[in-house]
């Protein structure tokens, strides 16, 4: 099981009160809400491994490089020599140090690279299994890695994690018309104003469906662009040859890295605490009460 854990935490965080509060006042919403989001997973699908996924630049900049707009709405400061700042609530940025500490001395697995999203990591966790793979997260990006020949699937929460829609090639081809190969090329053409990507002007998600299942995939939409016998309509045929620019970088940005340079790490999900003294001094100091008992109790 593969966390894409900042998906996750942004929900707890927006899904959890923050009226949930260490004993100091600081909120803790997101960090009680992702340990009882781990343990309701734990639960209900029990992964013999489990990795908890970061990012460590959620936004690189051999991808800004490519798509300047990548992200750029979410930039709250830029930096000059480092990773750009991403807005995010003020009361939720603090509670991420605490969430890497408790992961830690609870001693679940936790992957970040520099230079790479949670997305990229997830990919190249998930390029490397040898077994069946559920990815949990809440971004769509993600389904572009499902693949029912290697067990790999999505499990997309809908509300909190106890409601979940599994993705799998089925249900992409029932929804988007595509399988997870042909997501990346289908979210390509439609853009995507969340990530900053602009697509190609006048292809939506529908039109994008209809040419992948004619021409295969973006290669050969961009050679149909280019065979005046093709059966594109004059104002698609135009949009993709005025989208070329995008259409020959876009597949780099979109499309999650295979070959992150992972470091070392135990997936094993633990049956006790790593490190059972810090654990307990982080429950004192940020009330974890009963979010780390249950995950604790889970977990044994």
């Amino acid at each position: 099981m593969l966390l894409d854990t900042a998906s996750l935490y942004f929900r707890a965080y927006f899904g959890v009160p923050d009226s949930v509060r260490a004993p100091d006042g600081t909120p803790v919403n997101a960090v009680r809400g992702l340990l009882d989001f781990i343990s309701r997973l734990v639960a209900d699908h029990s992964p013999d491994d489990l990795v908890a996924c970061m990012d460590a630049d959620w936004r690189p900049q051999w991808r800004v490089d490519l798509i300047p707009s990548y992200k750029a709405h979410r930039v709250a400061e830029e930096i000059c020599e480092g990773s750009d700042i991403e807005e995010v609530p003020d009361t939720l940025s603090p509670q991420v140090p605490v969430i890497e500490a408790v992961l830690d001395a609870v001693g679940i697995a936790r992957v970040g690279v520099p230079g790479y999203e949670a997305d990229d990591v997830i990919g190249t966790l998930a390029g490397r299994a040898a077994g069946p793979v559920d990815i949990v997260t809440g971004d769509r990006d993600l389904f572009q890695l499902v693949d029912d020949a290697r067990g790999v699937r999505v499990l997309y929460p809908l509300k909190g994690v106890g409601s979940l829609d599994i993705v799998d090639g089925a249900w992409l081809r029932g929804k988007y018309g595509v399988d997870g190969s042909g997501y990346a090329d289908l979210a390509l053409l439609r853009g995507d104003p969340s990530d900053g990507l602009p697509g190609v002007p006048g292809i939506g998600e529908k039109t994008a469906a209809k040419l992948l299942d004619a021409y295969g995939d973006l290669a050969g939409i961009m050679a149909a662009a280019g065979d005046p016998a093709s059966k594109l309509t004059p104002s698609q045929r135009k949009r993709l040859d005025e989208a070329r620019a995008y259409v020959a970088v876009a597949p780099k940005v979109v499309r999650v890295a295979g070959d992150v340079p992972l470091p070392s790490y135990d997936p094993e999900l633990p049956r006790e605490p790593h490190d059972p003294e810090v654990l307990e001094a982080l429950a004192e100091r940020w009330g974890l009460g009963g979010s780390l008992q249950r995950l604790l109790t889970t977990l044994s």
